[in-house]
């Protein structure tokens, strides 16, 4: 599921803003992943290098969809030159109609396109209902009973998770009448109703509700808190209760294939942007957005060609989607391939592996988001993950990206992001990205869903400057030139506990394109000489 909602903790006066932000450029965060200290160091990498030639690469990004035509985009968008838009054929006979850009596994041969969809725990309810509900669990066989015990656990989740956004609708209303209200309070309390963010910040009310009014304030003030984010957000709970988790939405009738065959590969279209392409144009802005035009945020990749492949919802991507768009990825001249997405189930995991293995094979690096949970995911699997249960060894050509900020003191590890020591590779920047969305604009958005983009950028920027480099190179690369904050006391993700940043992957580092460019280098120039 790519995470764009607003992490939600309401009280009669509170709220958080963590996964997703809404702002304007400022020049406190415009392409500060690029730069140095906690930054990537981008652009002393491209200085290093300004007398290379470059050899385009192709990204492919699974996602929401791309909007093809932004402005910030143009000349970054791969073109199947095997493929006559528009004519309805399968010209170059690879079993999608004018997949001209990519291709849209969340659609029909009618045009028509899926938003909404449940979350995997919602699907597995509604097929495990049918059996369980009811019936008495001591009749059961042992293998049953694996059944049951899921379905047990699933429906808790479910309905204390619907339970919890219904909860959260009720005080959105309340919320935007409190915005109507701040004002008069907390200028009452200041003594002045012009007050600014300093004056904010420098007011130490003592009372709790004053204190969360004063955050309240400051929200305001910054703009990260208006009446069309709160509308926005309202949203978003509302496709929660009515589409991701009710049992009652068939989020497959639309597209009309049978999700359990992956054999049955003939459904999608080529609206590679669909009806909501926000978390993927954002995620392909980080990719390859245009550098050094002055609209939005810099791309990390120079010469590269970013393929949209349409899988991923305003709820949990299906497994067959996935399976399907890396493959599809891989065949159609990927090098990397982008996955911002994530879920804490997965019902056909040997086959999305599957899928893996065959990128693996072909060379292709994927690259995913470790998920926006501040969980382990060494013991709380966010699938698709980069050792399965039943997978016997590490696949050479795989990634698990952590969000890290542009504070290194304490700070360092994104409060939201998930986090491994042997689970998740290395951090990269994931916190206040202004980048591109639809419609020639751009927002700041973060989470994991932006530091993966980062690295399949570095990857790409990479493989287009040193071509002789097998990915399997440049990943090993990626990982030993990342800069080390191993013996630096960071807050573990979703807590106040200082931890070792090694704990939190197996680098206890931040990716740095610098240094990673320099070994390029060095081991071209290793090879080139024996």
């Amino acid at each position: 599921m790519k995470q764009t909602i607003i992490s939600l903790s309401l009280t009669l006066f509170t709220f958080g803003l963590s996964n997703t932000l809404y702002g304007q450029e400022n020049k406190d965060i415009l392409n500060w992943y690029n730069g140095k200290g906690p930054g990537m160091e981008t652009e002393k990498a491209y200085k290093m290098l300004n007398k290379r030639k470059t050899s385009s690469v192709i990204v492919a990004v699974i996602d929401s969809g791309i909007d093809i035509e932004h402005e910030d985009l143009k000349g970054k968008i791969w073109t199947n030159s095997d493929e006559i838009p528009g004519n309805n054929i399968d010209d170059d006979k690879n079993g999608y109609v004018d997949d001209v850009h990519g291709w849209n596994f969340l659609g029909n041969a009618k045009g028509e396109n899926l938003n909404e969809a449940c979350l995997e725990k919602t699907r597995i309810l509604r097929t495990l209902s049918l059996k369980f509900e009811g019936i008495d669990p001591a009749n059961l066989s042992d293998k049953e009973k694996e059944d049951y015990t899921l379905f047990e656990k699933v429906k808790a989740e479910v309905e204390e998770e619907k339970s919890m956004y219904e909860s959260y609708l009720g005080q959105m209303d309340m919320v935007s009448m409190m915005m109507d209200q701040v004002p008069a309070i907390v200028g009452n309390a200041l003594g002045k109703t012009d007050y600014t963010i300093k004056d904010l910040q420098k007011w130490n009310p003592e009372d709790e509700q004053m204190m969360q009014l004063k955050d309240f304030a400051v929200a305001m003030k910054t703009g990260e808190l208006t009446k069309d984010v709160i509308e926005d957000q309202k949203r978003s709970i509302e496709e929660m209760v009515n589409f991701n988790l009710n049992l009652e939405y068939d989020d497959r009738i639309l597209i009309g294939d049978n999700p359990e065959d992956f054999n049955d590969k003939s459904y999608g279209n080529p609206d590679v942007e669909g009806p909501d392409a926000l978390h993927g144009t954002h995620v392909g802005g980080i990719i390859g957005a245009v550098r050094g035009n002055g609209l939005g945020g810099d791309g990390v990749a120079e010469n590269v060609l970013l393929m949209a492949v349409r899988a991923v919802p305003a709820g949990d991507e299906n497994d067959k989607d996935i399976a399907l768009a890396v493959r599809y990825a891989v065949d159609n001249g990927a090098k990397v391939i982008n996955m911002s997405f994530g879920k804490s189930y997965s019902p056909h995991q040997k086959e999305v592996y599957e899928a893996f293995k065959y990128a693996d094979s072909k060379g292709v690096l994927l690259v995913h988001a470790a998920g926006n949970d501040n969980a382990d995911v060494d013991t709380n699997p966010n699938f698709p993950t980069s050792l399965y249960s039943f997978q016997s060894q590490p696949l050479d050509h795989f990634l698990t990206i952590g969000a890290s900020t542009k504070i290194s003191k304490k700070q360092l590890a994104a409060s939201f992001s998930n986090y491994g020591q042997t689970k998740v590779d290395v951090f990269a920047p994931g916190f206040e990205i202004y980048n591109s969305v639809p419609q020639s604009a751009y927002k700041k958005l973060q989470g994991t869903s932006m530091a993966a983009p980062m690295v399949a950028g570095v990857a790409a920027m990479l493989k287009s400057y040193f071509s002789a480099l097998s990915m399997k190179e440049i990943k090993d690369i990626m990982l030993q030139s990342a800069k080390s904050y191993k013996g630096t006391l960071q807050y573990k993700p979703g807590s106040e506990e200082l931890v070792d940043f090694s704990t939190l992957s197996t680098t206890g580092g931040v990716v740095n394109v610098k240094r990673a460019a320099k070994m390029c280098l060095a081991l071209e120039k290793s090879k080139t000489s024996k």
